[in-house]
């Protein structure tokens, strides 16, 4: 058994793994108010959700881009389960070569999907994380990682919109959803349409500028893949995108794991 954990800005994702099959998975805000035993309270839960014991644990990774939750996790590990996690990293012998000018400030959960989508579909390819922010992340043929777009992401447009607005209220998660029409007489369904619908447009367009560079260095057309909170919400209005992964950060965190540790998959 394996414990994959992946530390957002908004969301921590914690998958339970097999060998390489996903057992079961469980999600929650990330917070700096939880201690070392409220993590491991969730993740005791998620194990008796997949019928697996404590003892099974043989390893645990971790992607963070929260440097102040870092070592709690990790120390968590450590205490509760015996376990020295791997902590992704560039400095870790990842197999790509990443095209960043600073390899250091690239996010380890771009990093991780990047690797799973590439094990997975091969390349070249677009992986399209819909998270805190929305990440564009460029796939080569070899697997190489060649840098992509940040942008606002759908929640983090949301909140922006009412912390810079006198009069518009905050969507919950549960109102951000396509309306059915895009010319709106409500206030909530004109901010629906122009968050949704404008941030659609603005992931269509972007992908189909990266295609176009892409082809300029005579690289063939890149698959394109959604994955994170709303990959399956932004995916279903939409063709370009070919698959959904909702989950990749995790198996890139495995697969890392593997790789560190010379494990073979069975």
């Amino acid at each position: 058994m394996f414990i994959a954990i992946d530390i957002g800005n908004t969301s921590t994702v914690i998958g339970m793994y097999r060998n390489e099959r996903l057992m079961g998975h469980c999600r929650w805000t990330t917070t700096t108010q939880w201690k070392e035993d409220d993590i491991t309270s969730q993740i005791h839960s998620l194990l008796y959700e997949v019928g697996a014991t404590k003892k099974q644990i043989e390893g645990i990774g971790i992607s963070s881009v929260v440097p102040s939750l870092t070592k709690r996790y990790a120390g968590m590990a450590k205490k509760y389960f015996h376990q020295e996690p791997v902590i992704i990293s560039t400095e870790l012998n990842l197999g790509i070569t990443i095209h960043y000018e600073n390899p250091k400030s690239l996010g380890t959960d771009r990093i991780c999907s990047a690797i799973a989508g590439y094990a997975q579909y091969g390349g070249p390819l677009i992986i399209i994380d819909f998270g805190t922010a929305t990440t564009y992340n460029v796939i080569a043929s070899n697997g190489d990682f060649l840098g992509g777009v940040i942008s606002p992401g759908i929640e983090t447009a949301a909140r922006s919109l009412h912390n810079r607005t006198a009069q518009l209220s905050p969507l919950t998660s549960e109102q951000l959803q396509f309306p059915q029409t895009l010319i709106n007489t409500t206030t909530l369904g004109s901010m629906q349409a122009g968050i949704l619908w404008g941030g659609l447009d603005a992931m269509m367009g972007i992908v189909d500028r990266i295609q176009h560079e892409l082809t300029k260095h005579r690289s063939k057309k890149a698959m394109v893949i959604a994955t994170g909170g709303f990959s399956h919400l932004m995916a279903e209005q939409t063709q370009i995108v070919q698959h959904v992964e909702p989950l990749l950060v995790l198996d890139g965190i495995r697969l890392i794991w593997n790789r560190v540790k010379n494990k073979k998959e069975r």
